[in-house]
């Protein structure tokens, strides 16, 4: 399923033209990253290092609306949604 939505994601940034920018910002969903990393990635982008947190925080917000949408199409209720998304979170963090 994650994978799935990260493809979706990554296919949005690349109908933009920016696929190449997503594969940088991509590392920014799964782990924390060192000291640096904003900066780091800022130089490599060309982007000013507030324009890259900015980025990744609206990277981080579509990828759990994106999260949200998939688990939508396996639970037959919609008010059952939120109790998934957690349920899904408490199994990836074991």
């Amino acid at each position: 399923m994650l994978e799935q939505v990260l493809a979706r994601l990554r296919a949005e940034f690349a109908a933009g033209e920016k696929a190449g920018l997503f594969d940088r910002l991509k590392v920014f969903l799964t782990a924390d990253q060192p000291a640096g990393a904003y900066a780091a990635t800022a130089a490599a982008t060309g982007l000013g290092e507030g324009a890259v947190k900015v980025a990744v925080h609206r990277l981080r917000r579509r990828y759990g609306e994106l999260l949200r949408a998939q688990i939508a199409e396996t639970v037959a209720d919609p008010a059952e949604v939120e109790a998934e998304v957690r349920h899904f979170i408490a199994v990836l963090g074991r």
